[in-house]
Formats: C-alpha cells, structure tokens, sequence
C-alpha cells in the first residue's frame, strides 16, 4: 500500500489526479476533475480538507429536515420508545410485498424511507445522517451525496423486501449507504480511525442481534450506497463526471426493478 507523500507513516489508495503522488484524506483537494495534492491545487483552488471543509451540506440538513416532518405527521403514536404506530401517513407509505406486487404502489419504495416507527428510531438515524453527511457531503458534492444517498434508500427497499415478507419503514437502509459511501471514500487507513468503520460493524452486529430491524434493508443499502460511490470516484478519474451519475440512476434503476419482480414473486408465494 504506498503512503501519502506529505505523511509517510498514512497509508493510501488515492493519487492526485495531476501529479499522480500518493495523499491520504488530509492532503486531498476536491477539483472537477478528480483530488489533487496541495501543490497541484495551488495552481487553481484553495486546499480544502475532509476535516475542516467550509462548505455547508445542505442537502443533508434538507434530509433531516424532511425525515423529522415526516416523523411528525404521523398519526397515533404509541410512545416515545414503543412501536405501535398507526395514521394515514404511515399505511400509505409502509413498505411491504402485498402493496407493491397486488396495488402497485411503487411510491413506498421511496416513502417508506422517510418514516419512523418512534422517536428513538428516526433520532439515532438522523445522528448517523448528520455525522455522516457533514462529512460526505463537503468533500464529495451536493449532487453526488443526494445521488448516493437515494440510490442507497432504494437499494436498502430492495434488501427489505427480498429478505423479508414484513412491512418495514425508516432511513437505515439510506444511512448504511452512506457508510459504505464513506468507506469508498477513506479507503483503507482513515476508515478505521476516522471510525466509520467501527459505526458500521457496531450497527451491522444490532442489525443481527436485535429483533424487528431490517437487516435486508441495512446490507442492501450498504451496497448500494459503496457500489454509487464507487461508480461516481471512477467517473471523476476518467474526468467524466456525469458518468458517475447516469450509473447511480443505472442502480436505483435495477433496485425498483428487482423489488418490483421479488415483491410480485414473493408475495404471490411463487417463490
């Protein structure tokens, strides 16, 4: 693994996409096309670090904010910490099998991504939302963070409902996205001490442990929010960054289709 040439004792993945030197996550400079090291960047832009990024996400804030209205809407809650939840908002959003192969109501794949069973739930998700989009978002764009974001929620409904017949509802799937998204960014050495590394195995381990969580939703969103990232880093090597989009669109695109088919098959008992 070759080490950043600023900080020998980092090891790295990434090389300015100028000089091609090795920089680990502190050196890095987000250009159009591609991280550059601080000297090449000087050339064009200020040196702007994962850390300290001025830039404010937006659009994460916007996600919170949408996901807390959302929670609010909600009728007839049972408790702050219990799961009994009823109302409108929440039966047409629902995600399950039956509504998606027998009513086509293809909107809950997006909508139930933006519900909440209590409080607890959509507060621990959005904590994990902000952490992770103040630190996404700055360093990688609004766009590509939202594409991420949403091919992710889409991916994690397509785990939901390939892994279980119950309904289901929340943002993990969206959040684990976002970890994966995270790892494709700091590669191998910042992922553990920047400790996105350990939030994902500690939520993976919960994931497993306890009773009513969707552990489709979390591993089918964790995939596809590494598989978006992954597509929009090589885009921006080839320095066609609209590349990197159209194939987050290719993957929410397959994720839809492949829910559509295992809620048609599954919940027709065909499978």
């Amino acid at each position: 693994m070759a080490t950043c040439y600023r900080h020998p004792s980092r090891e790295t993945g990434v090389s300015c996409s100028n000089c091609g030197r090795p920089i680990c996550p502190d050196c890095m400079t987000t250009t159009p096309v591609g991280m550059r090291c601080p000297e090449c960047a000087k050339q064009r832009t200020p040196v702007k670090r994962l850390r300290d990024m001025a830039a404010r996400p937006r659009a994460a804030y916007a996600l919170i904010a949408i996901n807390v209205v959302a929670f609010l809407t909600e009728q007839g809650q049972g408790s702050l910490t219990g799961s009994a939840i009823h109302g409108k908002v929440v039966e047409e959003g629902v995600l399950d099998r039956f509504d998606i192969s027998v009513h086509h109501q293809y909107w809950r794949l997006l909508s139930s991504g933006f519900l909440h069973v209590n409080l607890l739930h959509v507060g621990f998700n959005m904590y994990l939302l902000y952490l992770l989009g103040t630190m996404l978002e700055p360093a990688i764009g609004t766009s590509r963070f939202v594409a991420i974001y949403f091919t992710a929620l889409l991916a994690g409904s397509f785990g939901a409902l390939f892994a279980t017949a119950a309904a289901s509802l929340g943002a993990s799937g969206a959040v684990f996205g976002l970890m994966g998204a995270a790892v494709v960014e700091l590669r191998a050495r910042s992922v553990m001490e920047s400790g996105i590394g350990g939030l994902i195995i500690i939520n993976l381990i919960f994931s497993f442990t306890f009773s009513n969580i969707s552990v489709g939703a979390h591993i089918g969103g964790l995939i596809g929010g590494a598989l978006a990232a992954l597509a929009i880093r090589l885009a921006d090597e080839r320095k066609a960054p609209a590349l990197g989009l159209l194939a987050c669109v290719a993957l929410s695109a397959a994720a839809v289709a492949g829910a559509i088919a295992v809620a048609g098959a599954r919940g027709t008992g065909i499978a």
